[in-house]
């Protein structure tokens, strides 16, 4: 399987790219978000490819980070979300505006996308909400906490603290709230509520949250 090409850049069409690895031109379906990062024609390129195989076709999808590969496998995964609808979302959100429309549970802001319509925006939100929520929420060193803090629950039996995540949740939708009642859009708020948490410890409350979220959403 390819995994990355690194070439020239030998032409850009609306969804894809070649690229030019020693005299083999391999051509690339993109997302227009990674088709406008790359390099001018005759330059040096590199993107990462997810490969896919059908009986009638291997095809080469290209990004130019990871992050955004990741969320392309993440969304055809989805049932009825197939590659171009795939890059038809990451055209339209970048990876971390599509996480946090997700975990904000913003089925709007997926359906903006050209060709997702109500119910493929539901199914993708309602199906990836928990695998991104850690990705956006979860502060820096957390998930190790998290995780070890559940595994001691289920073998004494302990309901979870205010340390285990759970408090951190709470508290993170409290802020959402208090947010979106000040006028500011729910993925807005999730998004520079995720934001400084990332910054923030254990012992994080609404009082702490919610000002430093301001801070944020007021520097956009």
């Amino acid at each position: 399987m390819i995994a990355k090409l690194t070439g020239i850049l030998d032409s850009v069409g609306e969804d894809w790219a070649i690229i030019d690895v020693n005299g083999v031109g391999y051509i690339i379906h993109s997302s227009s978000r990674s088709l406008s990062s790359l390099p001018g024609q005759g330059e040096a390129a590199r993107m990462h490819i997810e490969t896919v195989v059908r009986e009638d076709a291997i095809t080469l999808f290209g990004f130019v980070d990871v992050m955004e590969r990741d969320m392309f496998r993440l969304l055809t995964s989805v049932q009825g979300v197939g590659a171009k609808v795939g890059l038809a979302i990451l055209s339209a959100l970048s990876p971390t505006e599509l996480q946090n429309a997700i975990a904000a549970q913003d089925k709007t802001a997926v359906s903006r996308a050209k060709g997702v319509g109500p119910k493929v925006a539901t199914r993708i939100v309602n199906e990836l909400k928990d695998k991104v929520t850690g990705l956006v929420f979860q502060p820096k060193g957390a998930q190790m906490g998290t995780m070890g803090s559940a595994q001691s629950a289920q073998t004494d039996g302990s309901a979870p603290s205010a340390h285990d995540g759970s408090g951190q949740q709470a508290a993170l939708e409290d802020a959402v709230s208090a947010l979106t009642n000040l006028g500011y859009k729910r993925v807005e708020a999730h998004g520079a509520v995720a934001k400084v948490l990332s910054d923030m410890g254990e012992d994080v409350t609404v009082a702490k949250l919610v000002p430093a979220a301001l801070k944020e959403l007021s520097s956009l």
